[in-house]
């Protein structure tokens, strides 16, 4: 009997989900976010095995990037790398980024095998959520208790040995909080003080606004691109501890100038229009098609210096099923509550365009 009820459960799921993903947009917020924790978890099970026989090597992140990565595109997400030529540099260096979200990690996986050798500064919480924590301990992540910050000074220092020895670069989130606001906030200290005392170059990355597709109070998760874009190498060479606040405030305006610049490019490039999931002005929907093609509707002429004449549409009223292309689909909007604006989908944003990008 409870074989049965398992299986009728099992075939309702099956078929209520395509339903449930293309009608509600918090649906497909929970199912993306699932499938992006569930591709890691997986393979720190699958892995763990194998990182036992060389524990602590930060080769062992390059290994699972291969994997892990396979979530972008199951989610439908794009990461565009810029600077290549700098992430791959064969030298010791101190990587700071912004962080919006636990999706940065799934953007580094797209481009760990361009850094090689790198490790990443991760809070202490982190190393207890097994199996993610034990298989990224393995990888060689530098654990940190955020909570005492002498604690954490001293860990990033001790790993400055390490990293001037083997090459590797250091990967820090110096906002330390992930946040989506739409802004790169005030940096913390820490990383700017080892690379200062190691003498170690520091290397701006920028995530490009995850606003224009991500919602998480809303619970809305659109298809996404995301322009990453690692700037020139600042040197630290002959920098002192005095040196650090001008350091720190360098690195953050170049991060905010190019943080701008991206964002507003992926806007451009996707149509998008201000807080990211609605078309831009001028974009026509599916609801403004119908309504034309209503009995009674009528058009506009451009308005000019000699004539606002309103005249009806002469040509025969085509039937609504012919304006309402197949892959058209609901997307929740920023500007309104969950799915309350059914509005097509960027062309450039479903998944067989962008993987073409």
């Amino acid at each position: 009997m409870l074989s049965n009820y398992a299986e009728l459960f099992l075939v309702c799921a099956i078929i209520l989900m395509p339903i449930f993903y293309e009608t509600s947009s918090r649906f497909r917020y929970y199912f993306k976010i699932f499938v992006y924790y569930a591709v890691v978890i997986l393979n720190s099970f699958f892995f763990i095995p194998i990182f036992l026989f060389r524990p602590c090597d930060v080769r062992n992140l390059t290994l699972a990037s291969k994997f892990c990565r396979l979530a972008s595109p199951i989610i439908s997400m794009k990461w565009e790398v810029r600077g290549a030529e700098h992430m791959g540099a064969d030298r010791a260096m101190v990587m700071v980024a912004n962080h919006q979200s636990s999706l940065d990690i799934l953007g580094m996986f797209d481009f760990w095998h361009l850094m090689d050798k790198c490790t990443v500064i991760a809070k202490r919480e982190l190393f207890f959520a097994w199996p993610f924590g034990l298989a990224a301990w393995l990888s060689g992540l530098i654990f940190i208790d955020r909570r005492h910050a002498q604690r954490a000074q001293t860990a990033m220092n001790e790993s400055t040995k390490m990293l001037i020895e083997k090459r590797t670069k250091l990967w820090v989130f110096p906002e330390g909080t992930r946040r989506i606001t739409n802004e790169i906030h005030p940096f913390k200290k820490g990383a700017f003080h080892v690379a200062v005392r190691a003498q170690l170059p520091i290397l701006p990355v920028v995530y490009s606004s995850y606003h224009t597709f991500l919602d998480t109070k809303n619970k809305v998760m659109n298809p996404g691109h995301v322009i990453v874009t690692a700037l020139p190498p600042i040197e630290t060479k002959g920098l002192t501890i005095d040196d650090i606040p001008e350091l720190i405030e360098r690195t953050r305006n170049a991060m905010i100038e190019t943080f701008k610049a991206t964002t507003k490019e992926v806007e451009n490039r996707f149509n998008l229009s201000g807080h990211g999931m609605t078309p831009a002005k001028g974009t026509t929907t599916v609801i403004s098609r119908i309504a034309a093609a209503l009995p009674g509707g009528v058009s506009k002429q451009p308005t000019t210096a000699t004539s606002t004449t309103t005249v009806v549409d002469p040509l025969p009223i085509r039937p609504v099923v012919e304006l309402i292309e197949p892959e058209a689909r609901k997307i929740g909007s920023l500007l309104g509550g969950g799915d309350a604006s059914p509005i097509k989908e960027p062309t450039a944003y479903r998944r067989k365009d962008v993987q073409r990008d």
